[in-house]
Order: structure tokens, then sequence, then C-alpha cells
């Protein structure tokens, strides 16, 4: 007698993880903003900032202390978008208050607005975003439409208003006790400030925020950045430039902590097109930080706007000027001179100290012209000369200590 076969129990129905509802919430919100953003601007003027500078941190880490060093060390001359002051609303002053979040949809639609100002188009640096998974998924989306929006807009006159996108993602972090410790003191130094200002009549307010006087709601807040803010950012790790800053040191110590993290990489910053342009030219120590934006987005504009002139220079470069840079390595000097009337084209020769600069090195060109004798009439006298047009080029960069003493 055969053995029955044994049946398939029934399928049980597996519940969506929440990550899934998170993504398809995300979808969703970021949806509708950016259905609402193509109708009002229109997608050529969706003109989102070519560098976003993701600044998160544990309550008390440093964030609003850093905001301004770090903004000076990118080279970026707007203001930070501090998304707490974005939600301002009664509503979300009590959520905060409380050691709560507020909406992902209200967070993404301010600031999505926010960042298409002119101001932010070279950079901007966001404090407190995101702070969700669902923010963090939003912002996924967000990139990946710069991209398309770049791809779309490849090899037209708006190119260079929709440059390769760089995202960087710092983390100030303190240990929960660090934290709790300077929230209750920033607490009593705004309790002792506001007094005074009050007293005096000199001076501003600052804000005065309920978590900073108890502890508890201190503790509370810190939890929170933990549970939620803290998991959002880590998973970014794979997606963009992750920068883990330790802020427990001194100020000056986590000043040269965000230095080391923001070293200049042209790699990460210059359209491909550009890199791959200048493979040929050695990079020497650093580029100048202060102007570093308007370099970047120079040459971005040279390899989209002239490439066949460009191309001409950095070829120039290379097989001109290099060989004899590299015999003056140790010097650390190198005068060139040149008669090639390719640096007549006075935007050739921007696009030459451009390229030297972005190199690490320090160029200067003076043009000189000499009359050269070519006839001379017997019966006057008079002399006929050509002008000779001679390009002296002079190249600064860090020699080669050879002997110290």
């Amino acid at each position: 007698m055969s053995t029955p076969a044994a049946q398939p129990l029934p399928a049980v129905p597996v519940p969506p993880k929440l990550s899934d509802l998170e993504i398809k919430d995300a979808q969703l919100i970021f949806g509708s903003v950016w259905q609402r953003l193509e109708e009002e601007y229109g997608r050529e003027n969706l003109r989102f900032p070519k560098e976003i500078i993701l600044l998160g941190g544990a309550p008390g880490a440093g964030k609003g202390t850093n905001t301004d060093f770090i903004t000076r060390a990118r080279g970026l001359t707007c203001p930070p978008i501090v998304i707490s002051a974005l939600l301002d609303s009664p509503e979300a002053k009590a959520l905060k208050d409380g050691g709560n979040m507020v909406g992902d949809r209200e967070v993404v639609g301010l600031l999505l607005r926010k960042l298409l100002s002119k101001e932010y188009h070279d950079g901007a640096i966001l404090d407190g975003f995101p702070r969700t998974n669902v923010q963090v998924e939003c912002l996924k989306l967000l990139v990946g439409k710069m991209h398309a929006l770049r791809r779309e807009f490849y090899g037209t006159p708006l190119s260079i208003h929709f440059r390769q996108p760089t995202v960087h993602i710092m983390v100030l972090f303190v240990d929960e006790k660090e934290s709790i410790a300077r929230q209750l003191k920033r607490g009593r130094e705004t309790r002792a400030h506001n007094e005074e200002v009050a007293r005096t009549g000199v001076g501003t307010l600052w804000e005065d925020r309920p978590t900073d006087h108890d502890e508890s709601l201190a503790r509370r807040r810190y939890r929170v950045f933990k549970e939620q803010t803290w998991d959002a950012l880590q998973s970014l790790k794979e997606t963009f430039h992750y920068h883990f800053i330790n802020a427990q040191g001194t100020l000056h110590e986590v000043e040269q902590n965000i230095l080391k993290e923001l070293e200049y990489q042209s790699t990460l910053e210059l359209d491909p097109r550009t890199v791959d342009r200048l493979r040929h030219v050695p990079v020497a120590n650093e580029i100048i930080v202060h102007a570093r934006q308007e370099l970047v987005k120079r040459l971005d504009s040279y390899e989209f706007g002239q490439p066949e002139l460009f191309g001409q220079v950095v070829s120039f470069i290379s097989k001109k000027i290099l060989p004899i840079v590299q015999r003056h390595a140790i010097s650390g000097a190198a005068h060139v001179n040149t008669e090639d009337m390719l640096l007549d084209d006075p935007t050739a020769l921007a696009m030459l100290i451009d390229v030297f600069s972005e190199r690490g090195f320090h160029a200067v060109v003076d043009l000189h012209r000499i009359e050269v004798p070519e006839k001379v009439d017997l019966a006057t006298g008079h002399i006929t000369c050509r002008v000779k047009k001679v390009f002296r080029i002079q190249i600064r960069f860090q020699g080669s200590e050879i002997r110290r003493g």
C-alpha cells in the first residue's frame, strides 16, 4: 500500500518589511514633490547644487559650531541650510521641543525648493538632513534625478548648469555621556545669555531648547538620533562619499579631522570627461582652497564649451612645458619661453593657467614684444621691423629638498 504524497502547506502571505514600506512612502512623497517642481519651474530650470554636503551628528556634536569652518574649507559663500530653521511652524516647533521629529513630506518639499535658489548653485551644506530612512530614499531619488537631468542636457548649451553632482555625508559623532553634558551646558549658557540680554537690552536672544534643560529629554534626544538618524546616515555609506568625524576632542582637533576628510580629489569633483582630459598632467600638492569652486566651474566650462581648444592647450602643456618642469623638480621653479601662437588666444592663456592651478602649480605668463629688423631702405635709412611675440611662462611649485642644514 503506497503512502500518500505529502500535501504542500498553503502559502502564508509574508508581511512587507518596514524598509519596503519606507521605500514606497519615499517614492510617493518624492514623486509628488518633484512633479510640482517640474510644473512650477520647468525641467530646464531644475538646477540643483553641484556639491551637496550633508552635515549630520549627535545632539551637541558641534554642527552649528563647525558649519562656518566647513563652509570656508570648501570655498562656499552661501549660508548653510538648517533644516530645523525651515520647519518653524508652531506644529513643527512643538514636535522639536518634545525631542521628536517632523514629517518627511514637509522636509523634502521645503528642502528641494531651497536648493533651487541661485546662491546654492555651486554647493550647499545641509544641517540635519537626512534624519529618517524615508529621507534617505528621497535623497537617493533626488541624486538620481540630478544625474538624469545631466544626461538630458549633456551636449546642449545648458550642460554647464547640470554638472556632475557630488554628495558628501559628514557625521560629527560624540558618545551619549558627552552629548548630554554638552546639551545641558548649552542650556546653562543660553539661559545666562538671555537673562543678560533681558537685563541690559543689548544683544539678541539665543534659541532656548527645553531639551537643553532636562537631562531625561536630552538623553531621549540622543537616543532618537541613534535609533533613527544614525541608522539612516549609516545606510548611505555604500552610495555617497562618507566622512566620519570624531567630534569628542577640542575645537582645533575637530577642525583638523574635518580638513583631513575633505582633502580635494579631482576625480570626485570634476566631470569625468574633464578628469580624462587631464589624466596626463601630474598632480602637485594641493589646489588653492579659496579658489576651488570657481576653478572647477571654469575647467568644466572649457571641456563642455570649447573642447577643441582645451585639448590643444592640454597637449601643449604635456609636450612642451612639462618636460622642462620635470627637469626643475628640485628647485620648484621653471621658466619657459615660447613663441607658439596658441597662447595668442586669451582664452587659451586662461586655460593654461587654470590647468596648472588645478594640478597644484602656480603659473604666471608675461607677453614680451620684441622688434626684429627685417630690412633697411638704403635711400632713406628707414628700418622696417617685425614684432616677435614671446610668451614667458613661470611655473612655481613645492620643490624637493635634497639636504638640510
